[in-house]
């Protein structure tokens, strides 16, 4: 009985979910799309903004992981900084604005919002720490 009613419920969970994930992945396409256009405008040389761009931006866009590599790669080619690369890869992977709604339904609100702050700042922080290492 416990079995029954527990499937009945996470169905019903799914069932509210459904819409907010379609949303969400929606909105991640079409940034990602927007996005791709302005990548080569968007940085300005300048090593510490365009670390935060690229915090900002990988925040924004969400994908996978080796999705960002390859990114990343083309942005090393056209000439945008290893800082703002590093940045931009660990906040496409580690911090997601278009999929905070589904997260906060799914965590709560407080957490999702608090994960997302810090994962952005420690994502600066990071890579700052690793490309200053690469370079000794």
């Amino acid at each position: 009985m416990k079995l029954k009613q527990s499937i009945i419920k996470a169905g019903k969970s799914w069932q509210q979910m459904i819409p907010i994930l379609v949303g969400v992945l929606l909105l991640a396409n079409l940034l990602n799309e927007v996005f791709q256009k302005y990548y080569a405008v968007i940085f300005t040389g300048n090593y510490l903004k365009d670390t935060f761009i690229g915090a900002l931006v990988g925040s924004f866009s969400f994908g996978m992981a080796l999705t960002s590599y390859v990114i990343g790669g083309e942005f090393l080619q056209k000439g945008v900084s290893l800082l703002a690369v590093t940045a931009f890869v660990m906040t496409w992977t580690t911090v997601g604005i278009a999929m905070l709604p589904l997260e906060a339904k799914m965590l709560g609100t407080r957490f999702a919002v608090w994960r997302n702050i810090l994962n952005f700042i420690f994502a600066i922080v990071i890579s700052i720490l690793t490309v200053g290492i690469i370079n000794l």
